[in-house]
């Protein structure tokens, strides 16, 4: 299994929209709003390491109002 974290910033009050929209993807399992630099942090597994890509480039980062994201992909054997 493959794991990801994705870290998002978005625009100021729009943090509910995009955690209902996170919510409707497949690979996201995870999704908290924080305080700090970003706003959510969502935890992504899926099988295929080109599906979680597909996600965050394709889903994600697409989402209306994410200004930017950062991703921490995890390592194999190190959990």
């Amino acid at each position: 299994m493959e794991t990801a974290y994705v870290l998002i910033n978005c625009d100021l009050g729009t943090e509910l929209p995009i955690i209902s929209s996170l919510k409707q993807m497949k690979s996201v399992k995870e999704i908290h709003g924080i305080f700090g630099a970003f706003d959510i942090i969502t935890k992504l597994e899926n099988q295929d390491k080109d599906e979680i890509r597909k996600t965050v480039i394709e889903d994600i980062r697409k989402l209306e109002h994410v200004r930017s994201t950062l991703t921490l992909m995890g390592v194999k054997g190190q959990s």
